[in-house]
């Protein structure tokens, strides 16, 4: 029998096929001990970041007296320059070891959470704003496409639903305990150096994680798909109008809810959020590596599409929500934006693997987050803008457009270049 595997007519069939299984069960391992800690790693620093992000416009009207239209300059230049800083650091990870990089990037960032309460006038404030993003953008950049290296191809699209759901977790928890704190003890520094130790508890997981020794690459002429990945650009604009109202909605929620006269607390709806997207990203990740990238990227569209409709709808009619049956409606929609955004982040963040070769993984993943936080920053300025001359609800309203004119690209110009452009 061994014989006949080895030396007969059946041989050169029988002998790949037991070498695809065995590369399969040995090489497929997803949950490993550097998977859990980059699990782990990100939760703890995104925690410290959206522990902040519901708060900040409070802190800067009480302690600095600032506008709406100047809180939402100084929030999105946080946005703007962490999206500066991703085609710089893409293009440095793909050409040097990311370890390093990422762990270098993540003490930085920390470093900065300690500067939030020392700062005493708003130009100092909004310069610390600028350079912690420049840090932000560099090790979510180094931190996405290290977990990439380190999970098996075959389960890029799960993996990814795992590691992003790190960010649901924290997008769950870091607002509720920052509202929590500002409510009940009215203390900024106590936010502030919870998300300092957030951060350095991180760090230490950061530094678990395993990667493989990456030979130096050859140097190439510099030109612009270096930094930035060409045959992402569709794909890019069409995630940045999903951006822009995600960003409206993470940073002026309790704004939005005072302006339409709903009461409660604000923790719930961002947990109600991240719930919907811990429940959609597993299926979702699951059924992006069966090869329905784009399917469910449309079906995410169109859930988005209709919570926004909703939201907008609130706002307008100025419904106080006293009626329980209403409230349940109001969290609801929030679940369903968590659902909708939850199905297409995993799939949007393989499709711009599956445009790049190999040795431009970082510029793909920069180029993802890149179109991501370009459409954040416009969300926070618009959000602001609409708030002070029209309403939160005018601004929802916005969002649900983009999310409308977003799908329609997609479908359109979208799906048939990645088909003729894609490597895997």
């Amino acid at each position: 029998m061994l014989n006949l595997i080895s030396t007969g007519k059946t041989g050169p069939f029988l002998i790949p096929h037991f070498e695809r299984i065995y590369m399969t069960q040995h090489t497929d391992k997803l949950f490993t001990s550097s998977f859990i800690s980059a699990c782990i790693g990100n939760f703890l620093l995104f925690m410290g970041v959206y522990l902040l992000l519901p708060v900040l416009p409070m802190y800067m009207l009480d302690t600095f007296g600032s506008s709406e239209t100047a809180i939402g300059l100084i929030l999105a230049s946080y946005t703007i320059a962490a999206l500066a800083a991703r085609p710089f650091s893409g293009f440095l990870l793909d050409m040097f070891q990311r370890k390093p990089i990422y762990l270098l990037a993540y003490a930085v960032t920390v470093l900065f959470f300690v500067g939030y309460p020392l700062v005493q006038c708003v130009m100092l404030f909004a310069l610390l704003r600028v350079l912690h993003g420049l840090a932000f953008g560099v090790v979510s950049t180094a931190g996405n496409t290290v977990i990439i290296d380190i999970m098996p191809s075959s389960r890029r699209g799960e993996g990814l639903g795992y590691f992003g759901i790190a960010n649901n977790l924290a997008m769950a928890v870091g607002p509720m305990i920052g509202l929590m704190l500002h409510e009940q003890t009215h203390s900024w520094n106590l936010i502030f150096y919870s998300a300092v130790g957030s951060g350095v508890l991180g760090l230490f997981f950061a530094s678990r994680i395993k990667t493989n020794f990456r030979p130096a690459c050859v140097r190439e002429p510099l030109s612009l798909d270096r930094f930035f990945l060409m045959k992402g650009t569709r794909a890019g604009l069409c995630l940045l109008l999903l951006a822009i109202p995600y960003g409206i909605t993470t940073s002026y929620m309790p704004l939005y809810a005072k302006e339409a006269g709903i009461v409660g607390n604000m923790g719930l709806f961002f947990s109600m959020m991240a719930l919907g997207m811990m429940i959609s990203r597993t299926v979702a990740g699951k059924s992006v590596d069966q090869g329905k990238i784009t399917q469910i990227i449309q079906i995410g569209g169109i859930i988005g599409l209709a919570a926004f409709c909703a939201f907008a709808m609130l706002g307008f009619f100025h419904l106080s929500l006293n009626n329980e049956l209403e409230r349940l409606g109001f969290f609801v929609v929030a679940l369903m934006i968590g659902v909708g955004y939850g199905m297409m982040f995993p799939a949007y963040n393989t499709l711009f693997v599956d445009l790049a070769p190999h040795n431009r993984r970082a510029t793909a993943s920069s180029t993802y987050l890149t179109s991501w936080d370009l459409g954040i920053g416009l969300g926070l300025f618009l959000g602001g803008y609409l708030g002070e001359i029209s309403s939160y609800a005018m601004a929802f309203l916005i969002g649900a457009v983009m999310v409308f004119v977003s799908a329609g690209l997609f479908s359109v110009v979208t799906i048939p270049h990645f088909k003729r452009n894609k490597y895997r």
